[in-house]
């Protein structure tokens, strides 16, 4: 049963990233703190979703096929998350 709902939930987050370019289609998305707030909190989730999908597949064994699908689509939106932080801190510290 964990499996299934690790799975399900896995998947789920494979799309909500997506979301962003639906906001992003609004005027008030662009404008400099909304954007800011609005990728940062984007990047926590792909950053989240990247961890739990990595936690459920090797503590929780969920190991079919969709799961490993999920594992490197999530695990890569965690590299870009981290990767989209960093590009927004190293800037204000240089």
């Amino acid at each position: 049963m964990k499996n299934k709902i690790s799975t399900v939930i896995s998947t789920i987050m494979l799309f909500i990233p997506w979301t962003i370019l639906l906001l992003r289609l609004n005027d008030w998305a662009l404008q400099s703190p909304v954007a800011e707030i609005m990728i940062s909190c984007y990047a926590v989730f792909m950053i989240f979703s990247g961890v739990f999908t990595i936690i459920s597949y090797v503590k929780v064994k969920a190991q079919n096929n969709l799961m490993k699908v999920c594992l490197v689509v999530n695990s890569l939106y965690a590299v870009g998350g981290i990767a989209v932080f960093a590009l927004m801190v190293l800037p204000k510290i240089m």
